[in-house]
């Protein structure tokens, strides 16, 4: 009797709970269309790290386009146009927007993550997938920067799992500065420390290459320093080959054949709204 008795009161427990739950779901949910929109509250995931995009410029989009919701009552207010119209802009990844009872309009923003910097006549960032992000004037992104002949093909696809290596490896994440893509497609690294060109080749095999220089430096240049040498060549199968500073290199390659662009594959200006 008494194991019956606890069951009855674990049964009707637990109809409550569920009794309140589902009267707090529709009490909560359930929202006034006429309640008018008195404040726009926009939260900016990372914005102390990333800074492509402010809540001043999230608002004179909207305004812009008439879907300022300050003002308005909840019935007049396209939360679903103002999503779309916001995730338009390049710098923003993705969008969410939402009511509350007091009148408050929420604008959750996540913002792209650059990965590295494509820097030529027209500047763009390529971000974490594999998306291109026009450069601001007001903010820059603290990540390697690629210059010389970058197609959008080699940007997304050897070059971005390169540089993934690169961000991966602490040591030479801390040490590679810039990437330099030749005619020829072959890359030259500058470091942070010393004046050395490190000269890549092609990007096949680039682990087992800055594998190899990796033994070097912590049994060679940790001692004697990079700065004894202008130019480490690392694209000869099993050894280095180091040029010495103030050395004159003997018949320098000639590159016959220039890289010519094609148009659909250039890096093109990214708008912004």
């Amino acid at each position: 009797m008494k194991k019956k008795l606890g069951y009855i009161f674990i049964g009707l427990g637990i109809v409550v709970v569920l009794g309140y739950l589902i009267f707090s779901i529709m009490s909560f949910s359930y929202i006034d269309n006429d309640v008018i929109c008195k404040k726009v509250l926009i939260n900016i995931e990372n914005r102390d790290k990333i800074r492509f995009i402010t809540q001043k410029e999230i608002l004179t989009i909207l305004e812009n386009h008439e879907l300022n919701p300050i003002g308005k009552s909840y019935d007049k207010i396209r939360l679903e146009s103002m999503e779309h119209l916001l995730a338009k802009n390049p710098n923003i990844k993705d969008v969410q927007c939402y009511k509350t009872p007091d009148g408050s309009i929420f604008v959750d923003v996540k913002q792209r993550t650059p990965k590295f910097l494509i820097a030529g006549f027209e500047c763009v960032y390529v971000d974490a997938d594999k998306k291109f992000i026009p450069a601001s004037l007001n903010y820059a992104a603290y990540v390697p920067v690629v210059s010389g002949i970058v197609t959008k093909s080699m940007a997304t696809g050897q070059l971005f799992d390169f540089v993934s290596y690169l961000e991966q490896n602490d040591f030479w994440n801390a040490q590679i500065e810039q990437i330099y893509v030749r005619p020829d497609k072959k890359i030259e690294l500058i470091t942070r420390v010393g004046d050395a060109v490190i000269f890549l080749g092609t990007l096949d095999n680039y682990q087992q290459k800055l594998d190899k220089l990796y033994k070097l430096y912590k049994h060679g240049f940790n001692v004697m320093g990079w700065n004894r040498y202008q130019k480490i060549d690392l694209q000869y199968d099993k050894q280095i080959v180091c040029l010495k500073t103030g050395a004159v290199e003997f018949k320098p390659e000639i590159v016959k054949d220039s890289l010519q662009l094609a148009k659909a594959d250039s890096i093109t200006q990214v708008k912004t709204l």
